[in-house]
Parts: structure tokens; sequence; C-alpha cells
């Protein structure tokens, strides 16, 4: 019987876990939780002997692999995978995957709603502005990339896009502008959301060339990783104009120095909270159930990231 095994540090809510669990047992496989665990050992002892690994934001390292003699699977509950060793899984033959689309509402409802809060001067009694009539880019127009672009259309906002990955026509049929390059992108719009994942070509690729291109007002919108943003760059931009703020759900290295120098001009959220929305939570447990479930019965590899 094969063995799949839930290993997070940071719980799925309760019904994730029990829905997760039906659909495993119903298939005929064993169910294991590790939840909380105090240590990578613990991980590591219980990867030992499970066929299949369901994985938040917990790290698959290479030693976590090695560690696990039977993996064939392990699947990330959500859209980014930079927390698997993909070489190390690629060369044991196991299949890596992500839930592409199933944390993309909670993520763009919570970059709207950054944006909101920061307009607003983070609520704090004096007048703010208002997204209404501003220009917003979107910097990779990916499924989150899509949810945030229909739900700025309800507050007015004018939108852009830049993807080099995506047809003109295919974004501009949801009455967005297509943009022909991320220079262009950075110099029409006040708002710039990231969508990009962080690999070797994004990493630190949003940078003093780009930001700096940025009209008045400008303010960078990162749920995303905080490697993709120069830290360097950050910090010059906030130091040459005045009128540049970044609004983060994760905070960057540097942020006890922003937060010294620049009080009113950021916001970063206690930690990552893209995904942090029950809907989100249960959506992407019960996706990384049933395509461990089609992987092993069909050998379904549809969201494999590691080909």
């Amino acid at each position: 019987m094969a063995k799949v095994l839930v290993a997070t540090v940071k719980p799925f809510a309760p019904a994730a876990v029990g829905n997760i669990k039906e659909i495993v047992e119903k298939a005929g496989y064993e169910f294991a939780l590790l939840e909380k665990y105090a240590d990578q050992s613990d991980f590591i002892k219980a990867v030992s002997d499970a066929d299949a690994l369901i994985i938040r934001s917990d790290k698959a390292t290479r030693e976590v692999i090695e560690a696990g003699k039977n993996l064939k699977i392990i699947i990330r509950a959500g859209a980014g995978y930079d927390n698997i060793d993909l070489e190390a899984a690629t060369e044991k033959g196991i299949v890596a995957m992500n839930t592409p689309g199933q944390n993309s509402n909670a993520v763009a409802e919570l970059a709207l709603g950054m944006m909101v809060y920061f307009a607003r001067n983070c609520f704090n009694g004096k007048a703010g502005t208002e997204l209404k009539g501003k220009k917003l880019g979107i910097h990779a127009y990916g499924n989150v990339g899509r949810y945030v672009a229909n739900i700025a259309k309800g507050f007015g906002m004018e939108i852009y896009a830049f993807d080099p990955y995506i047809p003109k026509e295919n974004i501009e049929k949801d009455g967005v502008h297509s943009v022909g390059s991320v220079e262009e992108l950075y110099s029409k719009c006040q708002y710039v959301s990231l969508h990009i994942p962080a690999n070797e070509e994004t990493k630190n690729s949003i940078n003093y060339e780009l930001l700096s291109k940025m009209p008045k007002g400008a303010v960078l919108v990162n749920t995303a990783r905080k490697e993709v943003v120069c830290e360097k760059s950050l910090m010059t931009m906030f130091a040459e104009r005045d009128d540049f703020g970044y609004i983060s759900d994760i905070a960057p290295d540097c942020m006890d120095e922003i937060a010294e120098k620049y009080e009113g001009r950021y916001f970063f959220t206690p930690k990552k909270m893209g995904a942090q929305t029950a809907e989100a939570n249960i959506n992407a447990g019960i996706a990384a159930a049933n395509q461990i479930v089609n992987y092993l019965e069909k050998g379904d590899k549809t969201f494999q990231v590691n080909k």
C-alpha cells in the first residue's frame, strides 16, 4: 500500500486535512500527517517510508529527498515551488508538481487589499488617494495576474500587462492593454504588481533601471517572492524619490533600514499571507491529493515542474 505523507510546519486548515485524508484513503492509500514539527530531522524521519509527499512552505531539500527512499512524487500545495530541490528530485526520478491556480484569487485579493490600505495611508486618519483612474501594471499575466486584472477593473483602474509567454490577443481579450516590453510597463504605470516566479532569470531583476522609470507616486506591489526585487536598487529608490512606495506580503532583508528611514512609505505583512485564506487552503490541499492519486494510478504528469 502506497503511503502519502502531508508534512507541514504551517498546517493546513482542519477541513483541508480531512479532505486530503478522505481522497487518499478512498484511493486505497495510507495517510500520514506531520504538523508543526520542531526540527527538520522530524521531517526526514517521517519521509523515509513515504511514496508521495505534500508540502506547503516546507523545504524539500536534497537531504529530505534522499531520505525518501520510496518517494515517487512531491507536490507543493501552491503555485511557487522554489522550496523543492528540483535537481535532486530529477536525479532520483521523482516527479515534482505544484497546484497552480488554487491560491490565485486569495493572492489577488491581498494585492488589491494592500493597494487600498496603502493608498489610504494605512487608515491613519489622514487624507489619502483613490485607485480609480490609476494605471496598474501587471508583471506576468498568469493565473494570479488575471485575477488581479479582473478585481482592479472593479476599482476603475486602467490595466496594462507584460508577459512574453502569453500572446497579446489573449491579454487584450480580457480588456487589458498588452505592452511590448517590461520597460514600457514600468514607464506607464504608477502601480506595478509582481507575479513572476523566483528563478535564476528573475532574481534581482526588479532593479533600479526598471523602478526609476515609474511615474510620480510610484508603488511597487510584491506578492511574488522577495528575491525578485534587488534590495540595493530598492534602497536607492527610497533615497532618491520621496514619492516611491513599496508594499509586499514578505518583508525584504533590509526591512529594518526601511522602517528606520522611510516611515509611511512601505507596508509589509508579518509573514507571507498570499495563500492564507480558508478557501485557498482547502483548494490547494484537495488539488494536491487528487494530483497524487492521478499520478500513481494513471501516470498523469499535467502539473510536473521538473520536466
